[in-house]
C-alpha cells in the first residue's frame, strides 16, 4: 500500500460498511496488540469497542469499568487517522509517567507490526522517541503526554485529542484540560475516558455536564467485556445458595447467565465496596464508591433536588443571596481565606441568621486578601455589622489585618489572645461533626448547592485523614462550619444595626 492508498482510505475512514466501519477494516487488517494472556494478536474490535465506534463523535466522554478496551481502540482509532490523514497531530494524555510510556509501548507495536513495505515507505519515520512519532511523508505526528505537564498542549493544533483516566489527573486537571482543548480545533476530535474515581473532581464535573457541553456519553458496564465471567466447576462453588434481589434484577434487565453473576460475586468478595468503581455497573454508584463521604449522601441529594435558584447574584455568580438582611436580625459570617491564585483553593465567605441557622448569602472565588478583606465588610455591613469569623490560619492573618486597619471592621470574632478563628487538630472535627449532624437534622437551612457539592466530594481518606478529594474543595464547608461554631457557642457582641461604614 502506498502513500496514496493510504490517504484514500483515510478519505473513507468514517464510512459505514456493513455493521462496521472502513477504520475497523483497516484496524483489523494492519494493526496487532497483546491480548490479556500476553500474546500478540491482530487487533478485533470487542462488543465495547465496536459500540464506542458506532456512537463516537467529535466530542466524546467514556466512563467505563476497568480494562474495557476504550483506551485501546482509541489509540488505534487516531493512529489510524495519523496515518492516512496528512498534516494530522494525535496527541494522547495520560495521568503518570508510567501509564503515558504504556500507551506508547501499545502505539509502537502498531508501527512495528505493520507490512514492511509500509513501514519503509509511506510510513517512512524521521523521529521517534519515547513520547514521539513523525511520519514526514504525510507530515503527520503521533505525540503522548502527561497530564502533569502544566504546558502539555501549548503551542499546538491538535486534530485529535485523547485525554485518559482524566478521574486520576490531579488537583490541576481543568486548567491542562482548558489548555489541550484549546488546541484543538473546530472539526478535531475528543475522547475523554476514565474509570470513576469518586464523586467529584473534573472527570465526574465533566460527565455530568456532558449535555450542556454536547459531548457523546459513552458508559460500559463489566459485563460489555465478555471475558468477565467464571464457568465450570468454579461457577458452581461460588453459586451456591439463593441468587440475590440484585442478580436476579442483573439478569431480568441486562440479560446476565450465571457465568456472568458468578464472576460478580467473586469481584464483590475480591474488592468490597471497591467493586462498584472498578467494575462499574451503572454511571451513578459507580462515582459514590470512591472513597467513604463524611456526609450524609442521601440528605445531600434529597436537598439538592429541592434546591432553587438565587434571589441575587453578584460579582458574575461568585455572590449569592438567599435572604436579604433584615432590621432587627443578626447575623454570623465564616471566612475562609485564600492566597488568590486562579488556580488552588477558593475564599470563601458564609452568612447565616444567627438565630435560625439559616444559609443567606454565600460569596465564593479566588480572591487576594485585600480584596476578600474589603468584600467581605461590605457583605458584613449590609448584613447589620455581622459578626465576622475569620479563619486565622495562613492566608487569614492578611485578610484580618486588611480588615482591622484599612476596613475597619470592628465586629470580629476574637478571644482572649488574638483576633480570628484558629483551626486545629482538635477543633477541626469538632467544627465538622457539628456541620454534619446539622446537615443530617436541618437539610432545609442550606440553600447553596456549592456547598452541597462539595459535601459530596469530602470523603474519609485511607490514611484516615478527613478532606476534599484530590481535585475537588472544602472552602464552602470550612465557612460555613466556622460560622455555626461559633453561633452554637453563645458567644456575644454589641452588634449595631446601622448600615454603612462606622
Amino acid at each position: 500500500m502506498d502513500l496514496e492508498a493510504l490517504v484514500a482510505f483515510g478519505k473513507r475512514l468514517d464510512k459505514r460498511v456493513g455493521t462496521g466501519s472502513y477504520r475497523e477494516v483497516l484496524a483489523e487488517s494492519l494493526l496487532s496488540v497483546r491480548n490479556k494472556q500476553g500474546r500478540l494478536v491482530k487487533l478485533v474490535a470487542n462488543p465495547a469497542q465496536k459500540e464506542f465506534e458506532l456512537r463516537c463523535g467529535s466530542k466524546n466522554i467514556v466512563l467505563k469499568a476497568r480494562q474495557m478496551g476504550i483506551s485501546t481502540w482509541v489509540a488505534a482509532r487516531f493512529f489510524l487517522s495519523t496515518i492516512t490523514r496528512p498534516g494530522t497531530l494525535t496527541v494522547q494524555v495520560a495521568h503518570t509517567q508510567e501509564a503515558a510510556e504504556e500507551i506508547f509501548r501499545m502505539v509502537h507495536r502498531f508501527v512495528e507490526n505493520l507490512p514492511q513495505d509500509l513501514k519503509s515507505g509511506a510510513l517512512k519515520r524521521s523521529r521517534s522517541s519515547r513520547r514521539q512519532l513523525v511520519f514526514p511523508g504525510l507530515d503527520s505526528e503521533y505525540r503522548v503526554e502527561t497530564a502533569g505537564d502544566a504546558n502539555a498542549g501549548r503551542g499546538l493544533t491538535i486534530q485529535n485529542l485523547h485525554c485518559s483516566e482524566v478521574a486520576r489527573w490531579g488537583a490541576n486537571a481543568p486548567e491542562v484540560l482548558a489548555s489541550l482543548r484549546a488546541a484543538v480545533p473546530p472539526g478535531g476530535e475528543i475522547v475523554l475516558e476514565s474509570t470513576p474515581n469518586g464523586m467529584g473532581g473534573c472527570f465526574y464535573r465533566e460527565w455530568q455536564r456532558a449535555s450542556e457541553t454536547r459531548y457523546v456519553r459513552h458508559f460500559f458496564p463489566w459485563w460489555r467485556d465478555p471475558g468477565y465471567r467464571i464457568g465450570g466447576r468454579e461457577a458452581e462453588e461460588i453459586l451456591c445458595g439463593e441468587l440475590s434481589q440484585d442478580e436476579r434484577r442483573l439478569i431480568e434487565i441486562y440479560e446476565l447467565d450465571l457465568e456472568q453473576i458468578a464472576f460478580r460475586r467473586q469481584t464483590l468478595n475480591n474488592f468490597g465496596v471497591r467493586a462498584a468503581e472498578e467494575f462499574a455497573e451503572d454511571p451513578a454508584t459507580c462515582f459514590l464508591a470512591s472513597g467513604a463521604g463524611v456526609f450524609d449522601t442521601g440528605k445531600i441529594e434529597s436537598r439538592m433536588l429541592d434546591l432553587g435558584d438565587p434571589l441575587e447574584t453578584r460579582e458574575n455568580g461568585r455572590i449569592q443571596v438567599w435572604l436579604p438582611s433584615a432590621s432587627g436580625r443578626e447575623y454570623i459570617m465564616g471566612v475562609d481565606a485564600a492566597g488568590g491564585g486562579a488556580g488552588g483553593d477558593y475564599a470563601c465567605v458564609q452568612v447565616i441568621d444567627r438565630m435560625s441557622g439559616l444559609q443567606c448569602a454565600e460569596l465564593y472565588g479566588h480572591y487576594t486578601p485585600e480584596e476578600l478583606a474589603a468584600q467581605a465588610a461590605k457583605l458584613g455591613r449590609e448584613y447589620n455589622n455581622a459578626l465576622m469569623v475569620v479563619e486565622r490560619n495562613n492566608h487569614g492573618h492578611a485578610v484580618l489585618a486588611m480588615l482591622e486597619r484599612v476596613e475597619e471592621y470592628p465586629f470580629l470574632f476574637r478571644t482572649q489572645r488574638y483576633s480570628g478563628w484558629v483551626t486545629t487538630v482538635l477543633t477541626r472535627p469538632t467544627m465538622l461533626e457539628r456541620f454534619g449532624a446539622i446537615l443530617v437534622a436541618h437539610p432545609e437551612l442550606f440553600a447553596s448547592r456549592r456547598l452541597l457539592e462539595e459535601c459530596r466530594t469530602f470523603v474519609r481518606h485511607v490514611d484516615g485523614r478527613i478532606a476534599a478529594m484530590e481535585g475537588s474543595h472544602d472552602d464552602a464547608i470550612m465557612a460555613m462550619a466556622m460560622a455555626l461554631a461559633v453561633r452554637d457557642s453563645g458567644y456575644r457582641y454589641e452588634p449595631s444595626h446601622a448600615h454603612g461604614k462606622r
